[in-house]
């Protein structure tokens, strides 16, 4: 009954005395290890492993994502009976939540037009509005959409939420399913995506869903950068239907040499540096879901495989 890790070997090595210390009967092993036993191997942590890697044990039963998606795993390739449980931990949710906000002031305070006018030596004067006057439009209810919504909410800015089942949140005009939508986007003066990646939500931020946005609003893109049309976001900046853009993400990562979003003047880029997941506190939350599951219960973050998140 052993639990492999494969990826970095400073957050194992972090791992490995969290196991021992919550765990010792359940051996952390590291696959730089030599003698791995492979029919040993019950529970696997990594990120993106390789379908022949995950092949050689046969008597796998749940597979740990370290991340909170699950898009880049191999989940067609798993035999039926794998388990597959993403990373939920405090370290992801806060990182996010302080990302968007983050994001949402910037765009809100129209900071890409003065930096743009700054670096063009130009003193130019816009009028600021108040918070209360922006509705920001979160699509993705989950754990990283909820916690930003809980830190936006202070902020005085007016909060909508949108995701494909129906959620109730406290301060949050909550929308859900695809016939809910188009009302939820004619009321995103910001919008903010942190969908999971899935076949129905790729390149959902796309020409028609701009046009459906109050005319001058503002896209903040911290999910996936395959949900993201890059031309039609060019477009959509062009012509005035959106007129700034905060990614944290891109297809691909990273962006090749001479790419518009770095030179765009409405554009912040950042490299995928939103949130991550935090050793410590992740390995805390690894060692609980074991525990869990070896008591019967059911593990924190378990995945729909059919859905896909």
């Amino acid at each position: 009954m052993t639990m492999l890790y494969h990826g970095p070997e400073a957050r194992g090595a972090i791992w490995a005395d969290i196991f021992a210390r919550r765990l010792p009967d359940v051996p952390f092993r590291r696959w730089s290890e030599d003698a791995i036993d492979a029919p040993a191997v019950r529970f696997l942590a990594a990120w993106n492993p390789a379908p022949e890697f995950v092949a050689q044990f046969p008597n796998l039963e749940v597979l740990f994502c370290v991340g909170a998606g699950v898009d880049q795993l191999p989940l067609a390739d798993l035999p039926p009976k794998v388990r597959v449980v993403r990373m939920i931990e405090p370290g992801i949710s806060v990182a996010m939540a302080e990302y968007v906000a983050t994001a949402c002031l910037a765009l809100h305070r129209d900071l890409p037009h003065f930096v743009a006018e700054q670096r063009a030596d130009r003193w130019s004067y816009a009028a600021p509005r108040l918070a209360t006057e922006r509705r920001v439009g979160v699509m993705g209810l989950g754990e990283l959409g909820q916690a930003s919504l809980r830190l936006l909410r202070p902020l005085g800015f007016r909060l909508s939420g949108w995701s494909r089942s129906a959620h109730a949140i406290d301060g949050v005009e909550c929308f859900a399913g695809a016939e809910a939508l188009d009302a939820f986007l004619a009321q995103a003066d910001i919008l903010v995506c942190l969908l999971p990646l899935t076949s129905a939500t790729r390149g959902i931020l796309c020409r028609q869903t701009f046009e459906k946005m109050p005319r001058g609003a503002a896209l903040v893109n911290a999910g996936r950068g395959a949900h993201l049309v890059a031309e039609d976001l060019l477009a959509a900046l062009e012509s005035g239907q959106l007129r700034a853009a905060m990614l944290d993400v891109t297809d691909p990562e990273p962006l090749p040499q001479g790419h518009a979003f770095y030179s765009h003047p409405a554009i912040f880029l950042t490299p995928h540096v939103a949130a991550e997941t935090r050793p410590e506190t992740a390995g805390e939350v690894l060692a609980d879901n074991v525990a869990r599951i070896l008591a019967g219960q059911v593990p924190v973050g378990e995945v729909d495989r059919a859905r896909g998140y």
